[in-house]
């Protein structure tokens, strides 16, 4: 069966996301505003969850429609092939989000969609109550601007939660973000790599995993998977092709923060992670960096002055790494900070910079080439 999948992202990771599904091989790849789309069968769905870097879920859309009203909504859901997705014993909650539309209450869409999906099923299996027992078919719905888009949740968690990162410092990075600044970077593991506020050590992890070609999904499960409909040897399948493209060359990635306590837990992510042999951690202060190689790349994530530190705090380190870096010979600097007065401080206009966000805190990846 081909399904049409959506992709959600944090805005501003279209691009990066639609690269990504390109290379796998997906079909139909197009961009919207916080999603991207793709067209695939259940190999794809396997190969998509355990390959994508940035994006955050992979979802089969079901239907997509303008609705207006509460009655339209529940006309339009009910009349989706609802029998195709979900067997008798699913277990389908819903939840979702509402954005510049008519309708504006959650919950009363929640109501209203359930109500229909039951409606279309039990005219279809022939029952009059579901006991939803078996596994979980997240059905997740999107109201923007009028159009609603209903779909089934392949993932699960969400694609950021590894499997490597129990425990984390204070205002983590997430994952799929990490992983978005190293690809903006274009480091594939050639120059030298260094985050010097690397904090429980997602970037380097990331750009260590980037480096070696590892799937970011190969440690975790997924909740298709639980499917009593899914065929387990393309997951298998997906799994080992996926291995099959590792490289195992080396690699030169370096970490540092000026917490000891940080560089402990981040230590113990990138063993869980597998890559812990091929990144140099240390306590350091970022104010002191040095590093004189031919060429490298910098990707980095430090403090705003918003959650961990006072903004004058703030400044004066993003002065004082500014005038460590600039001393520096032939190093790339990829730098995200939330700080409207960066560059002032930091002493340089960037080359280039793009809007991003991390988690809704509304930021800057500031590039230095």
């Amino acid at each position: 069966m081909q399904y049409k999948c959506c992709v959600p992202c944090l805005l501003g990771l279209e691009a990066p996301i639609s690269d990504e599904l390109k290379r796998l091989g997906m079909d139909n790849v197009t961009n919207e505003n916080v999603r991207v789309y793709f067209t695939g069968d259940e190999a794809a769905v396997a190969k998509a969850n355990i390959s994508l870097r940035i994006g955050e879920r992979v979802l089969i859309e079901v239907g997509c429609f303008e609705a207006r009203s509460f009655d339209a909504l529940f006309e339009q859901v009910k009349a989706l092939p609802w029998e195709a997705y979900l067997p008798k014993d699913a277990a389908f909650p819903v939840k979702g989000y509402c954005l510049n539309s008519q309708l504006m209450s959650v919950p009363d869409c929640q109501k209203i969609i359930k109500k229909a999906v039951v409606e279309r099923l039990k005219a279809r299996y022939r029952l009059s109550w579901f006991e939803e027992t078996g596994p979980v078919h997240q059905i997740q719905f999107s109201v923007m601007k009028d159009r609603v888009s209903v779909c089934i949740d392949t993932s699960g968690q969400g694609l950021h939660k590894r499997g490597y990162r129990p425990a984390h410092t204070a205002a983590p990075l997430k994952e799929t973000m990490a992983a978005a600044m190293v690809t903006l970077s274009r480091y594939r593991g050639k120059e030298d790599f260094c985050d010097p506020f690397c904090g429980s050590g997602t970037i380097p992890i990331e750009a260590a995993l980037i480096a070696r070609n590892m799937a970011p999904g190969l440690n975790r499960s997924f909740s298709a998977e639980s499917w009593k409909e899914s065929d387990k040897k393309l997951w298998l399948s997906a799994r080992e092709e996926a291995r099959a493209k590792e490289y195992h060359g080396d690699y030169s990635v370096f970490a540092s923060d000026i917490d000891p306590a940080a560089i402990r837990i981040a230590e113990e992510n990138a063993q869980r992670a597998g890559v812990a042999d091929i990144i140099r951690f240390q306590v350091a202060d970022a104010t002191k960096f040095a590093r004189k190689t031919e060429r490298g790349i910098i990707v980095t994530n430090p403090p705003y002055g918003e959650r961990i530190m006072e903004k004058q705090e703030a400044e004066a380190l993003y002065r004082g790494f500014g005038k460590a870096w600039s001393e520096t010979e032939n190093w790339k600097l990829f730098l995200l900070s939330s700080h409207t007065e960066f560059e002032r401080c930091f002493g340089r206009s960037a080359d280039k910079k793009r809007k991003l966000y991390n988690g809704m805190i509304k930021c800057d990846l500031y590039m230095y080439y």
